[in-house]
Parts: structure tokens; C-alpha cells; sequence
């Protein structure tokens, strides 16, 4: 596959110095590439950073992955391009309403990918993650617990009363 760069005038000038292909324009980078993949945060300045004019931009053989957040996008404007086939798939991991529902109309699109945001899993960090949840609940259980990011609170009068069992 061949990368080509869209983003701030800092992280542009980045990706050429390490030698990246950088668009010459956002209208460019849209209507070059055959699968758009969003890579960035959501604050105030990338809030609907994508518009519907970006998306029109597209291939009608191009995709739109989008695993880091659906504020990126502007709202409505992924379903409204989907349903005219400029990008022709999207992949999703994100979405405006989460946890992400079967009525979800982006759901209902025979040309969209959709998983449950955890799109970035493997089954092996799945398997790695619900262990050490399992070995962190069985550890509280056992009264050692761990990880506990503010250990202070095992010592709360509050929390000790709250956590005895009850008749």
C-alpha cells in the first residue's frame, strides 16, 4: 500500500522529513486515496474535521475507516455519503451514539463494516486482558487487592461498611 499523509502543517513537515508522501491539499488527499483511515484526537480543532465535501471527494471505490473517534467526522455526513457511494465502504469502530445500537441506521448499510469499539482487539489481547481482570477481581476477593490506582480508600470506614456483607 502506498501511504500518503494528510494533517496539521507540524505533523505534515514530520512526515516528510522522515519521508512520507505528503498530499499537496486536503481536497488532493481525498480524492486520491483508496482508503481514508483516521489516526488522530478528538479535540476542538479536529471536531468534524472530515466533512461531507471531504467525503463527496472520494472514489466511489474508496473506504473510510474511522477507529479513533466519530466526532472526527462531521455529523450525518458518513451516512448521507455512504448512501450515495462516495466513499463506497466505511469501517467502524466508533460511533455519534455508543454503546452502539441494531437501530443505529449506519448498522442497518449493506456497504458498512461495524464492530462494537473493539475493532483494535486481537483474541490474543482480549485473552490477556479478561485474565488479568479475572486474577484482579479473584485478588479483591482474596482481600489483596491490586492495581488499585487510590489505595487510600481501602482504609475508608465508608467503603469498608459498604463492602460487608449484608443478613
Amino acid at each position: 500500500m502506498e501511504v500518503l499523509i494528510w494533517a496539521r502543517e507540524s505533523s505534515r513537515e514530520l512526515a516528510r522529513a522522515e519521508g512520507w508522501a505528503v498530499a499537496q491539499s486536503k481536497a488532493q488527499f481525498f480524492e486520491t486515496c483508496d482508503v481514508v483511515s483516521l489516526h488522530m484526537r478528538l479535540v476542538e480543532a479536529t471536531r468534524h474535521i472530515v466533512t461531507g465535501e471531504d467525503l463527496a471527494r472520494m472514489k466511489s471505490s474508496a473506504m473510510l475507516v474511522n477507529t479513533s473517534r466519530a466526532g472526527l467526522v462531521e455529523t450525518g455526513a458518513l451516512l448521507t455519503a455512504l448512501r450515495a457511494g462516495r466513499p463506497a465502504l466505511a469501517a467502524l469502530d466508533v460511533y455519534d451514539d455508543e454503546p452502539v445500537r441494531a437501530s443505529d441506521p449506519l448498522i442497518q448499510l449493506d456497504n458498512v463494516i461495524c464492530t462494537p469499539h473493539i475493532g483494535y482487539v486481537t483474541r490474543e489481547e482480549w485473552d490477556l486482558q479478561f485474565a488479568d481482570i479475572f486474577d484482579q477481581i479473584n485478588a479483591y476477593a482474596a482481600g489483596a487487592p491490586m492495581n488499585v490506582v487510590n489505595p487510600q480508600v481501602l482504609s475508608s470506614p465508608v467503603l469498608r461498611a459498604r463492602a460487608r456483607p449484608r443478613a
